[in-house]
């Protein structure tokens, strides 16, 4: 089979910094911090009173009142970005055979505040079942995918992906393949999350993976750093649309960058843990060079998944300085959650969006956050912190690792 080159010709996202993309990306570019108290619930009986919330969004500038009763708010935000990614990619029907565009979009949770709702208004009632009739299309998670075809009339394939906070990054590696493979000349792919909410908010500070830093929120995420003590919840989307090179220069497209190789793995080791050798990212990241025909000396930025939890940052750290040596030095990674929070099932996507800008536009976003070295971390990585930097690259991985041992990187390339 001969393989299509698959570049990137459309972006959209909506985000904790930016409610655009290149609001998104100017914020990253200077370190701004998405967290806050949390608005959406009474989070006051919580240990985790502060997440990564949507900023300034008002559904009726989108939706009529009627149409957004019927949508979850993770559903909101895939429509906007997605909407914001086709009219940016200029796919039209005049250019592009509708029949042959393809979704994948992905949630880790989908609608869990939809079904929450639901469920505290029925246990408050009489037993009397008062269901929404909305609330089955509302919480699962492939209705964002099942919208965006169907407000675009995209007959191409069009499901879902669920692997956690590895979820975004599997629907871009199933678009990629679909695409590649010549089956598909467009396919949109993201994901989107909207868990800030009192189950996910619950669950998450149960299994003490959430930050409780609550008095200092606006240093809360510190990915790498020695007093890491759990991640942010963030909300928002991003979205991709990918394309095959030689249909996107039959119409003249605009083209941010190219995906050259993907590589999946599983931990096969714990439901929630990371293998503490770090096994697990380091067979995703190699599958991914392999499949790109590289080698490590070749890549020059890692966008990490560096969440702010204690294991899961030494276990990815640990990886990359197994499988990429003394070649660390060379390769500055960051963690660009440290100001987005953590998206969960729409992580991947905007880590995505950042990546692709990174390499076009010749720069790295920064952790911030940073104070004290972690002694279980190399020195010898090279972690931006605190300020973003400028360096020209070709080849940047990004890394995705999801509950129940989900692992996938991504290599995108500058085009």
């Amino acid at each position: 089979m001969e393989l299509r080159r698959v570049v990137i010709t459309g972006l959209g996202a909506v985000t904790p910094i930016g409610n655009t993309v290149s609001e998104f990306w100017n914020a990253l570019c200077k370190g701004v911090n998405g967290a806050g108290e949390i608005t959406r619930f009474d989070s006051s009986k919580f240990k985790t009173r502060i997440a990564c919330e949507v900023k300034n969004y008002d559904p009726q500038q989108f939706f009529d009142h009627k149409e957004s009763r019927k949508l979850d708010l993770y559903t909101q935000f895939a429509i906007i970005a997605s909407d914001e990614a086709i009219k940016d990619s200029n796919i039209n029907e005049d250019n592009t055979d509708f029949n042959e565009v393809g979704v994948v979009f992905s949630s880790g949770i989908g609608g869990i505040n939809s079904f929450y709702e639901e469920v505290a208004n029925y246990v408050a009632g009489d037993g009397t079942p008062r269901y929404n009739p909305f609330i089955i299309p509302k919480l699962l998670p492939d209705l964002a995918g099942g919208h965006v075809s169907i407000r675009n009339g995209f007959r191409g394939p069009n499901f879902s992906t669920v692997s956690a906070c590895a979820s975004s990054a599997n629907a871009i590696t199933e678009g990629y393949n679909y695409v590649r493979s010549g089956m598909f000349p467009v396919m949109v792919v993201g994901g989107s999350e909207a868990a800030v909410s009192p189950p996910a908010m619950g669950g998450f500070e149960s299994m003490r993976a959430m930050t409780t830093r609550n008095d200092d929120m606006m240093t809360a995420s510190r990915p790498f750093d020695r007093d890491r003590d759990g991640f942010i919840m963030g909300e928002g989307c991003g979205c991709l649309v990918l394309e095959d090179l030689e249909h996107a220069l039959a119409r003249n497209a605009k083209i941010y960058g190219e995906i050259v190789g993907c590589g999946l793995s599983s931990q096969a080791y714990h439901i929630t843990a990371p293998h503490p050798e770090g096994l697990g990212a380091m067979m995703c990241m190699q599958r991914a060079l392999k499949d790109a025909g590289l080698e490590t000396t070749d890549i020059d930025h890692i966008n990490t998944h560096g969440t702010s939890t204690p294991a899961g940052d030494t276990s990815e750290a640990l990886a990359i300085s197994k499988l990429f040596g003394d070649h660390v030095k060379n390769m500055p990674i960051n963690s660009i959650k440290s100001m987005t929070g953590h998206l969960l099932g729409g992580s991947s996507a905007i880590e995505a969006i950042a990546t692709v800008l990174s390499l076009r536009d010749g720069i790295i976003p920064p952790t911030i956050n940073h104070f004290n070295d972690d002694p279980t971390i190399d020195p010898n990585l090279d972690i931006v912190y605190w300020e973003a930097r400028k360096k020209e690259m070709t080849y940047a991985i990004s890394n995705a690792f999801g509950f129940g041992g989900h692992n996938a990187s991504i290599i995108f390339k500058k085009y």
